[in-house]
């Protein structure tokens, strides 16, 4: 049995070591465009890098018994019965029970503080969503745009964004940005996003444009707006324009 539980052993710790290997160097995400995508993508990659070892215990038991206890001639009677460890249950609860609050404070409520710690904005932009358009308004501009087809911003301005829905449950998302919220009927949630890179207005990049995430109908998929991200003096000039 030590023979088995050896084997088992160097196995995982093989598993393990490709597995933080791919998790710490594998590129997972798009390019991000905010302050607040550093905050996501590093939770995410701590989160791997933390989840690796328990999946590739799971794995290694797996593939192991699959090799060392398959059956060996074309007998269908059972194996012997292998009794479990009361020392593995409880150390296998510890340690599973610790990683989870671990987590549930390292990224969680960590990353969740860092996001929201600072409630001031420098810009606020009201997005109403509705099948199948989004309607912009800047309130301190008194600049509004029906079925906008560009969302521009600011760079290095931390905005504010009063989301809400017009008719249905919609979903406001920008891939670059991370931050994603439900846009409700008869209820404003609110997004806090600092844009930190400056970009061109393109149709074809997926990574900058205001999608709808959550499926509301048959024009979800032409619901977008591209973003583009400007200087301060462009954006003021923008303003002007409308």
């Amino acid at each position: 049995m030590k023979r088995h539980l050896l084997y088992a052993g160097l196995l995982w710790i093989i598993l393990t070591a490709i597995g933080e290997y791919a998790a710490f160097n594998a590129k997972f995400f798009t390019a991000g465009a905010a302050a607040e995508a550093v905050i996501v993508d590093d939770a995410f990659r701590l989160l791997m890098l933390l989840g690796t070892p328990v999946f590739t215990f799971v794995l290694a038991g797996l593939v192991y018994s699959v090799l060392a206890f398959r059956a060996r001639s074309e007998s269908i009677e059972d194996g012997p019965p292998i009794r479990s460890s009361r020392t593995v249950t409880w150390l296998w609860l510890v340690i599973t029970s610790g990683l989870a609050i671990f987590i549930f404070f390292n990224p969680g409520v960590k990353g969740l503080n860092e996001l929201n710690a600072n409630p001031n904005a420098d810009l606020v932009v009201q997005v109403q969503a509705r099948k199948w358009a989004w309607k912009l308004t800047y309130p301190e501009y008194n600049v509004t745009i029906e079925d906008a087809s560009e969302l521009v911003l600011p760079v290095n301005r931390r905005v504010k964004f009063e989301i809400t829905s017009a008719d249905v449950i919609h979903a406001f998302w920008v891939p670059a940005f991370r931050m994603k919220i439900d846009a409700m009927p008869g209820q404003t949630n609110v997004l806090y996003i600092t844009p930190n890179q400056l970009s061109a207005s393109s149709q074809n990049d997926f990574n900058l444009r205001v999608q709808c995430a959550e499926l509301c109908g048959t024009g979800h998929a032409r619901m977008r707006a591209q973003v583009r991200v400007v200087e301060q003096s462009e954006f003021e000039a923008w303003l002007a324009g409308q």
